[in-house]
């Protein structure tokens, strides 16, 4: 479980090729400072499990299923990415529950810089449209963040938007994304149940 608070800007220094998937192995000193085997570390949205480290790097398995749905796939030595450690029992979730489990991936179609925000618009999978809304939650590259506007029901290209505060452009890799990029999206857990209890009352009708 994670809060979609980055702790530090990871590098991927290999990509090697396993079975179907992929070793990587990421340069964050941070991540790995209390690391043991077996840990999930969070990168860049998608939930990861170490089987290696050294005193500034760590190795993890991504399988054929996850490099297809997220940016993950076609990685390249060199590519910075968002990290985070799990939550720790009785820390703070300063941002909100985040799984590292995600949907698929947005691509951003607009950035509009300003004195003090960026406001980004991400174009989003129709079938996810239904779980964002105005003021939500929103997990994008791992960074948890607060959904400022979304397109109207119906809409045949669905979007969401997110303003960035300076800080979140200093300490993650937002200031990088450019139009056309493509970002790991995770919708909020509460509206995936939500929506799968809704298909379920669908189908069951009323209970007496």
């Amino acid at each position: 479980m994670f809060t979609g608070i980055i702790e530090e800007i990871g590098r991927i220094t290999a990509v090697d090729p396993s079975g179907d998937g992929v070793r990587l192995t990421v340069l964050a000193p941070t991540a790995v400072e209390d690391v043991r085997h077996g840990d999930s570390i969070a990168v860049s949205g998608v939930c990861l499990t170490v089987v290696d480290w050294t005193h500034d790097a760590f190795t993890a398995d991504v399988m054929k299923q996850t490099l297809d749905m997220s940016t993950l796939g076609g990685v390249q030595p060199g590519r910075r990415v968002n990290v985070e450690r799990a939550l720790a029992s009785g820390g703070r979730l300063g941002g909100h529950i985040v799984q590292g489990h995600i949907d698929g991936t947005g691509e951003v179609i607009d950035v509009q810089p300003g004195d003090q925000w960026q406001v980004v618009r991400v174009g989003i999978p129709a079938h996810l449209a239904p779980l964002v809304v105005d003021k939500g939650s929103i997990t994008l590259d791992g960074t948890s963040l607060t959904i400022s506007a979304v397109s109207g029901p119906g809409e045949s290209a669905p979007w969401l938007e997110v303003s960035l505060i300076p800080e979140t452009l200093r300490a993650t890799t937002f200031s990088e994304r450019r139009i056309g990029d493509r970002v790991n999206l995770e919708t909020d857990i509460l509206a995936r149940h939500v929506e799968r209890l809704a298909a379920f009352a669908q189908i069951e009708g009323p209970t007496r």
